[in-house]
């Protein structure tokens, strides 16, 4: 007895989209999940929330100071002279400061950071926040 069908195997012509489409949505769906997930400010540092906050050109020096109060410049750890050192230097190449202060840090770092700016002759300083909806 002999089961065996005889079946002829026909090869697929073309290119099978299915499988590339089933391919694109995963990809597509992982990349908004991670963007989700992602935060805009370095170091974990959460913001304050501000009705009347605006967007910044880009070319400002970006201080960070977390809840630890722990200062960041270009991602490194500066101290308060390293960081008044730092400021002394770029001030011709830059007239505005941005500080990014999480809401857990100490408003005298932040004051202090303003005036070291503000003794240096920065014409610009400001503070990060995020848009309250």
């Amino acid at each position: 007895m002999d089961f065996r069908r005889h079946i002829k195997v026909v090869p697929l012509r073309g290119l099978q989209v299915v499988p590339f489409l089933n391919l694109f949505f995963l990809i597509l769906v992982f990349l908004v999940f991670v963007t989700q997930l992602t935060s805009l400010t370095p170091f974990g540092v959460k913001l304050p929330k501000a009705i009347t906050s605006d967007m910044m050109n880009g070319k400002e020096i970006k201080i960070v100071v977390t809840g630890e109060n722990i200062m960041y410049v270009h991602d490194k750890i500066v101290t308060v002279h390293e960081l008044k050192d730092f400021l002394a230097a770029a001030r011709p190449s830059s007239s505005a400061v941005l500080i990014k202060a999480d809401r857990r840090a100490s408003i005298g770092r932040v004051v202090e950071i303003w005036d070291m700016g503000r003794s240096l002759g920065f014409s610009t300083i400001n503070l990060a926040a995020d848009r309250e909806e």
